[in-house]
Formats: C-alpha cells, sequence, structure tokens
C-alpha cells in the first residue's frame, strides 16, 4: 500500500460495533502464542532487557544466545505438559529457520497438531531491516519452507518484532496468508483492505506479552499472572472479545515463571463459556457473521 496516515482500515469505535458471538455461546475467545524462534549464535543478539543491538557488541554473545536457546531445549516442553494438561491447543509463531536448525522440534508440533503462522526467517531480522526489494522473497522463503517441513502452508503472519513496511501486507496476501497479527489497536478482528484484497487483523497483544512484562517493564511473575486474569476478567465481562495470550519459551518456560502462566489458565479454565481457539478458528467464525467490519 502507498504511505498514509491512516490504518488500511476504516476507524470503527468499539461502541458501534454489533456484538460478536463465539460457538456454543462463549462469552470470549481466547487465543495462546508461544514464539518459537532461533537466533544465530553468529549474530548480534538483542540483551537481557531486550534492547536492539548497538552493532558494537562482540560475536558471539555466548550468555544471551544461550538463554534464547534453553527456550527450545527446555521451556517449550514445559509449556507443552502444561497447555496438554489444560487441553489447549496453541497457535505458534514460528521462525522457519527452526525447520532447519531444530527439526526435532517441527515434529513433536506435528504430532501436537498446533497451527503454525509465520514469523519470519529468524528473530535477529525485521522486515524494516532489509532491503525493500528483499521483502518479497523473505516471505516467500518463510512460508515454503514452514510448508514443506510441516506439510501446511500457514495462513497467519506475525513479523519479528510486529515491525512491517507499506509493502508487507500486499505480500503476505500474495502469498496467501489470511490473517496477520502485527496490529494491536483492537480486541476483535476486523478486515483490512489493500488494493481490493482482504486480510483480517486478528487481535494480538502487546501487554499480556511475557516479552513486554518481564523484560521491558521489570515485572515478575505475580505480576504477570494478574495482568493475564484481570485482561480475561474485563474481556469476558463485555463479552464477545477476543484475548490474546503471548509467550516465548525462554521466557516463560523458565521454572521460576511457568507457575504464573499455569495458575492463570487454572483460573481461566475454572469460568464456563470460554473458547480456547486458535487464530484460523477464531477467523473463520468472525467471518460466518454479518455486519462485521
Amino acid at each position: 500500500m502507498e504511505p498514509r496516515k491512516d490504518g488500511p482500515f476504516p476507524y470503527t469505535a468499539a461502541i458501534n460495533r454489533p456484538p460478536l458471538t463465539w460457538p456454543g455461546g462463549a462469552r470470549i475467545a481466547v487465543w495462546i502464542v508461544p514464539n518459537i524462534e532461533f537466533f544465530p549464535l553468529d549474530a548480534r543478539l538483542p540483551g537481557p532487557s531486550n534492547e536492539r543491538p548497538t552493532g558494537n557488541e562482540p560475536v558471539p554473545m555466548v550468555r544471551e544466545w544461550s538463554q534464547r536457546d534453553y527456550g527450545n531445549r527446555v521451556g517449550i516442553f514445559r509449556i507443552i505438559d502444561l497447555f496438554a494438561r489444560y487441553n489447549i491447543r496453541a497457535t505458534v509463531a514460528l521462525n522457519s529457520d527452526v525447520c532447519d536448525m531444530r527439526p526435532q522440534l517441527i515434529e513433536i508440533l506435528k504430532k501436537l497438531k498446533w497451527e503454525i503462522m509465520g514469523h519470519n526467517e529468524r528473530n535477529t531480522v525485521r522486515l524494516s531491516q532489509i532491503p525493500i526489494e528483499d521483502e518479497a522473497g523473505l516471505i516467500k522463503r518463510t512460508l515454503d519452507k514452514i510448508e514443506a517441513a510441516t506439510g501446511t502452508r500457514p495462513i497467519g503472519w506475525l513479523s519479528a518484532g510486529s515491525y512491517e513496511t507499506w509493502n508487507t501486507l500486499e505480500h503476505l496476501i500474495d502469498n496467501g496468508v489470511r490473517y496477520v497479527c502485527d496490529w494491536p489497536n483492537d480486541d476483535l478482528p476486523y478486515r483490512m483492505n489493500i488494493g481490493g484484497r482482504e486480510i483480517i487483523s486478528v487481535p494480538y497483544t502487546a501487554d499480556v506479552n511475557d516479552v513486554d512484562v518481564y523484560m521491558r517493564q521489570k515485572q515478575g511473575g505475580p505480576d504477570f499472572e494478574r495482568m493475564i486474569k484481570d485482561q480475561f476478567d474485563t474481556l469476558y465481562r463485555e463479552g464477545g472479545k477476543v484475548m490474546a495470550i503471548s509467550l516465548h519459551p525462554f521466557i516463560t518456560g523458565l521454572p521460576n515463571r511457568i507457575g504464573a502462566v499455569e495458575r492463570a489458565l487454572s483460573y481461566i479454565r475454572s469460568v464456563p463459556n470460554v473458547w480456547f481457539a486458535t487464530g484460523s478458528e477464531i477467523i473463520e467464525w468472525y467471518l460466518k457473521q454479518p455486519g462485521q467490519p
């Protein structure tokens, strides 16, 4: 799309939107997004507070890399075990480099039947940091690699860092992507019009996100647990909304942090009329309902 002052969608006030219903009379759709990522050892990585590298850091950054590798070696399996106990099917945001570098994880994800969406090739490169002529190829390679490894082409996308360019949405549509999670500006899905073609924005979260809570805000497990519960309580009371929970195995998968999410999920599971869904399930149900923007 051409550069513009507003988003590629009409402004719609929340008070003027028709109510959205969920399967079985559920009052809320909850989707959980573990980000399974790859960080190369021979690249500069974000520090513990998740600031971007300055370019002056020495390589290899052993501590920072090892912290992230812990997520793929250990942390993800705590999350898998937790979700199994609460009968939750997640939607994974997957760096396609994982397909080559951690193929064992891909086989596990296939057995779990979790949904997978594209999340760039690796987490050290943002779409906004590469030459504009390279973006289309990066997106296509990401989706092609995941399809070849899993047997299913992703129809969802979360950009690394949620950084897009003016051309990202067009490239996603060109590659069969139907929903995108980079725009945390609503509690409901909505349609984006990109040159007469459509892609759906699904509510993601910059707040109920372990990176933001632990790394940027410097808060602890009890704070994250409280935030998940408070977010849930408000959206459940309002009804017809989508709640996202964003997790990273190298953060939430630590033994001192997994309990915060477990207690929050136990609380949510104790409440009736909650629909745990995947990204594609949310958009399919949303598109069936008339009058939605």
